[in-house]
């Protein structure tokens, strides 16, 4: 097995979310600021990590017929877990994401991870498959984040989410020129549909022409 290569295809190649289109909608629902984006991002990498080792540890001893129920229960006794640190010690982003914590349960990407990776692989393929398909799921919640946040408020900014205290702010666009529809759902909807279809674009541009035009 290629590591490097299992380890970087979350960024492009099967990308969970601009590729796989995977956890569609908590990403598009807390899209709406940087903040947002990397608490569940980390939020989404740990739970990752965690659930392939235990999975992957527990893979043989797991009967085949409940092998889906055994793997959600894994899975919502470690987002449980997290929450619980969340709620501690990053109360704003606790506050933030809302329900959208507890819904990591039925992402897909987890799931999904389990099944087809973590259950068939060894405990540190399993982890840093989870790690690279975390970072790129939160790759892909940031650059949305960052498009509608500029363009809807203006402003792009980060707070200390153990503190709340600003780290930075940055005005990019003049107040009279920002879009507000970039904050609703339909702003969502568009930053979406055109990093998909960018990456969707770049993909088919690195595949091998199989015919050269005017040959038959």
């Amino acid at each position: 097995m290629n590591r490097m290569k299992n380890f970087t295809a979350g960024f492009i190649r099967e990308n969970p979310v601009f590729g796989l289109y995977l956890g569609i909608c908590s990403t598009l629902a807390i899209s709406t600021s940087l903040n947002n984006a990397l608490g569940m991002g980390i939020a989404v990498i740990l739970v990752l990590i965690v659930s392939n080792a235990v999975i992957s540890l527990m893979r043989n001893i797991i009967p085949d017929d409940i092998r889906i129920p055994v793997y959600i229960v894994i899975i919502a006794a470690i987002v449980k877990a997290i929450e619980m640190l969340i709620h501690a010690y990053m109360p704003s982003i606790y506050n933030a994401l809302g329900v959208f914590i507890q819904l990591i349960v039925v992402n897909c990407i987890i799931l999904g991870r389990a099944e087809a990776f973590a259950s068939k692989n060894n405990v540190f393929d399993s982890m840093l498959d989870g790690l690279g398909m975390g970072l790129g799921y939160t790759f892909s919640l940031v650059m949305i984040s960052v498009i509608r946040q500029v363009l809807g408020t203006g402003i792009i900014d980060l707070t200390n989410p153990m503190t709340d205290q600003l780290i930075f702010q940055l005005r990019i666009i003049p107040e009279n020129y920002k879009i507000s529809m970039f904050t609703t759902s339909t702003g969502a909807f568009l930053t979406f549909a055109l990093l998909a279809a960018a990456l969707a674009a770049y993909k088919n541009s690195l595949e091998p022409k199989t015919k050269k035009k005017g040959v038959k």
